[in-house]
């Protein structure tokens, strides 16, 4: 990849990630500084080309995070987002100072709806704003690109001029949105032809698809301006994004990977890190991927009707178009048990993609013994779902030790749970309105604290009633909102870690250190 993704291959498609910014616009969906960097990792090993790490302006953790992103970050552009304003651009420019590559992205709105109502600036306003914009940000970034909010609803001889102007004052790339999902492949498509046939100076930009997801049309809408002469997706992991969400990176990438009998294009995404950045996404965010998702569904390659099933017997090709393998997913049930060593295990990491440090490598390979006793087959997700979980949960003060639960029909259930905090071990009783309820109670006994669950969501990691259960919860304190994750082939003991890694994620925010309303209080 070329300083500045400057690609000179005409079919050449640059892939444009903003997860971290439009994906964090998601109702609940927010990261914090450490989540936003793991997950940034992740995208630079996947190939992509420009990461939008935040809007440096909105916040003082935005700005910290486009800040540590563009420092931890070699190999992708990092890129922050400004309106079209001094002050914006100012500050995205001062956040990716670190930056080895960098890109000021600037937006206004173009469309007469945004203009009258939203904006309230007449055409001409807007054309100046747009020159002004790209002009200033030009003097501090030799990478700007300029958004026409709302494009694909503007007039089309405004659009060009804005267009025009744009590329005159320095922007190398020229993003036409679809920021409310409502265009169709074909009108998109004839968009971009329009524009790069009419815009005199359009051979010096690269042009850029930007597709929301409100009618289900934001794939093939990006694949119809890639077709018609874009050479920039802008999509997220998972489709991540406000409201029906953004184009999914994955079936994009997949698509033109597939397809290119049809789609002569090419990406510099390596596939096969496309699961596991997948599941990343969705165990930070708490969204959890709906089975039928394409590319990285549970279901994606999964085959249960009989007809299908004996088509794959005699050949693979006859129900699947790609390969799991290609998508970084393996359906290989894992042949490590509880007599397996070290080193086969840290082989079966590798495999799967994870290096860990000798302390975390003893943490997971117990765990692994302990799931291995417990379950007739473990699976590579499996695996995964553990070592997520114990990467996740590396630097926290609180461990999970055990947990006993009484349950039944007649009630109340209870609970006894022993846990260590800092080296000191504490158990407790609770009682609940149900199992979950009681864990839940008797986590509270041990660190006191005034957090609202929002969010309690299992789902199983593997097929079976020995499934290993993966919990989602989404706790809220005096305005701070955090995901926990946890996993178990116990519901109950992913549960409790799940919240108890909640919790400590709400220390961590409280510059790393228990307050005084968290102390631990003993009991026995």
């Amino acid at each position: 990849m070329a300083n500045n993704t400057v690609v000179n291959d005409k079919n050449r498609v640059i892939i444009f990630d903003t997860t971290l910014r439009d994906g964090e616009q998601s109702p609940g969906a927010a990261m914090n500084l450490e989540e936003k960097l793991r997950i940034a990792t992740v995208l630079e090993e996947l190939g992509v080309d420009v990461i939008e790490a935040g809007f440096p302006v909105s916040s003082a953790g935005d700005f910290q995070a486009v800040n540590e992103v563009a420092k931890l970050i070699k190999n992708s552009t990092i890129c922050g987002l400004a309106r079209a304003a001094k002050m914006d651009i100012e500050r995205a420019a001062e956040a990716l100072k670190p930056a080895a590559r960098k890109r000021i992205h600037i937006f206004l709105s173009t469309s007469p709806l945004h203009m009258k109502y939203k904006l309230q600036k007449e055409p001409e306003q807007v054309l100046q704003a747009v020159i002004d914009a790209v002009s200033f940000a030009r003097n501090l970034s030799d990478d700007v690109e300029w958004s026409a909010e709302d494009g694909s609803r503007s007039e089309p001889d405004f659009l060009c001029r804005c267009v025009e102007a744009a590329i005159k004052a320095g922007a190398s790339t020229i993003n036409i949105p679809d920021t409310v999902g409502y265009t169709t492949p074909d009108e998109y498509g004839a968009l971009f032809k329009m524009l790069i046939n009419r815009v005199p100076n359009a051979d010096q930009a690269t042009f850029s698809v930007h597709c929301h997801n409100d009618l289900g049309l934001a794939v093939a809408n990006s694949l119809s301006g890639v077709i018609n002469g874009a050479r920039q997706v802008e999509c997220t992991i998972n489709g991540l994004g406000e409201r029906a969400g953004n184009a999914a990176l994955e079936e994009i990438a997949m698509a033109l990977k597939v397809r290119n009998d049809r789609m002569p294009f090419t990406t510099g995404i390596n596939t096969e890190v496309i699961t596991r950045a997948s599941r990343l996404v969705s165990g930070i965010t708490g969204f959890a991927v709906q089975p039928n998702k394409a590319i990285v569904g549970a279901n994606a390659f999964a085959h249960e009707s009989g007809v299908h099933q004996d088509g794959m017997l005699k050949n693979r090709e006859t129900y699947e178009i790609m390969t799991p393998a290609s998508v970084g997913l393996s359906k290989s049930s894992l042949k490590l048990g509880k007599l397996s060593g070290r080193n086969a295990f840290r082989s079966k990491l590798k495999e799967l993609g994870y290096e860990l440090g000798d302390n975390a490598l003893e943490d997971a390979f117990k765990r692994f013994k302990d799931l291995a006793d417990k379950k007739r087959d473990v699976f590579d997700d499996d695996i995964i779902a553990l070592v997520d979980d114990e990467v996740a949960n590396m630097a926290a003060r609180i461990k999970f030790l055990g947990l006993e639960i009484y349950a039944g029909s007649k009630g109340p259930q209870r609970a006894e749970l022993e846990l260590e905090f800092d080296g000191r071990v504490h158990k407790v009783t609770a009682t609940g309105n149900g199992p979950v309820d009681a864990t839940f109670n008797a986590i509270k006994q041990i660190i006191p604290h005034e957090a609202t669950l929002l969010l309690y969501q299992v789902h199983a990691v593997t097929q079976g009633t020995d499934a290993q259960a993966e919990v989602t919860v989404r706790l809220e304190e005096n305005g701070r909102t955090v995901n926990g994750q946890g996993a178990d082939p116990d519901t109950l003991v992913a549960s409790a870690r799940a919240y108890i890694h909640g919790l400590t994620k709400l220390m961590i925010k409280r510059d790393k250190k228990a307050p005084d309303n968290m102390t631990l209080i003993s009991n026995g």
